[in-house]
């Protein structure tokens, strides 16, 4: 099996790019994905729903996540679960790079 692995650090195997949503899918199987983000600051992802529960660990940065309305802050070694079909949505108060793993659900 080939590894994509080039580094043994997340954070380092992605970039950020000006003005931009930079996202790079480490695991994608039919049971769940993997995807690495870098957010430029002031970039984010608009309001929008999932229909799996989503962990969001922070690599490098800060961002804003707002589940439902309720902001929530969050800076590099941080975690957080957005519930599955909540509403939510994120913006990088400064440059952000997360991982987000989602693990599908019968």
């Amino acid at each position: 099996m080939e590894s994509i692995l080039q580094s043994n650090r997340l954070v380092d195997m992605i970039d950020y790019q000006t003005e931009s949503v930079v996202s790079k899918t480490i695991v994608k199987k039919q049971t769940g994905t993997v995807t690495l983000f870098a957010f430029d600051q002031g970039q984010g992802l608009s309001e929008h729903t999932a229909p799996f529960d989503a962990l969001v660990q922070i690599l490098d940065g800060e961002t804003e996540i707002k589940i439902s309305g309720q902001p929530f802050h969050l800076k590099q070694g941080e975690i957080m679960i957005m519930p599955a079909n909540e509403p939510h949505a994120l913006s990088a108060v400064k440059k952000f790079k997360m991982l987000l793993t989602m693990i599908r659900s019968n």
